[in-house]
């Protein structure tokens, strides 16, 4: 929901290469919106699922680029450093709901 209030708090983790910050942030929250409704109901939770995996990995570009522009002081590389490997177990965590029976 912050990326539709305060969409200047993430701007800046989207690459310049990818063009307009502000559509990529508010994509993004629309998309983890969707996503959070297919979750909580028990007939989409597959569906949500599989758009959570989808969702964590396209935003490794993001978590790639906080390395370029965070300041190069511990605490900062230390949190960039540690959310990028979060990203394989909320993957295999979404993945397993997607892949549930």
């Amino acid at each position: 929901m912050l990326h539709l209030v305060r969409p200047r708090t993430y701007e800046w983790l989207v690459p310049p290469e990818l063009g307009d910050a502000r559509a990529w942030v508010t994509a993004s929250g629309l998309a983890e919106l969707g996503t959070a409704a297919l979750l909580a109901g028990s007939v989409t939770r597959r569906t949500g699922g599989w758009a959570a995996a989808a969702l964590l990995v396209a935003f490794v570009p993001a978590h790639l680029h906080t390395f370029r522009v965070v300041p190069r002081r511990p605490l900062p590389l230390t949190v960039a450093a540690v959310r990028l490997p979060l990203q394989v177990p909320l993957v295999a965590a979404a993945l397993r709901v997607a892949r549930e029976r």
